[in-house]
């Protein structure tokens, strides 16, 4: 539990000038937690290596943690899955949106379960919450990548695979209607 609570203050310490691009201008921090309480609650994931990775997934990604920080505060286990789900921001957006999908049938299983829940927390916020600037067609474009990325880790967690299937199809209706409205 204090490892956990541990990662909760550091993810929400970094991420605290941060915030999503939704209509709120929600916290950031809330992505990770809900990443975390997702595997957790739905996924049945209670690894808490694999948790605490998920309240840290973006940490080196977006902001100006190190690889050394996380593997001091949090160990090598935690730092691996965090490496594992972190883009190479100095890739142009397409070929690192290529690479997860090429790269994610190759990712360990807590990495996986962290992509996984990552992205149904993404597709659920196109659907229910998304960025304001974000086109329908680029909803739709996010919506049908992330479904190629999780093509490449299915197997990993029926449950969770089944609540991403779900709401892809939702978001493919609410996204087409708003489309041809």
């Amino acid at each position: 539990m204090a490892l956990l609570l541990k990662a909760l203050r550091f993810s929400a310490d970094k991420h605290r000038d941060q915030r999503r691009r939704d209509k709120q201008v929600s916290p950031y921090i809330n992505h990770p937690i809900n990443v975390a309480t997702l595997l957790w609650e739905e996924g049945g994931v209670h690894d808490i290596v694999t948790i605490v990775a998920a309240l840290l997934h973006d940490t080196v990604e977006d902001t100006n943690t190190t690889n050394q920080e996380i593997q001091t505060l949090f160990g090598t286990d935690v730092l691996n899955v965090v490496q594992e789900v972190t883009d190479d921001k100095s890739l142009e957006k397409a070929e690192r949106k290529r690479l997860q999908i090429e790269h994610a049938p190759h990712k360990s299983t807590r990495a996986k379960l962290v992509k996984l829940a990552d992205k149904i927390c993404n597709v659920q916020d196109i659907l229910y919450m998304p960025p304001q600037t974000w086109s329908t067609e680029r909803c739709l474009e996010y919506v049908a990548w992330s479904e190629q990325v999780i093509n490449g880790i299915r197997g990993i967690n029926p449950i969770l695979e089944a609540h991403f299937d779900q709401l892809v199809h939702q978001a493919r209706q609410v996204l087409h209607a708003k489309k041809t409205a």
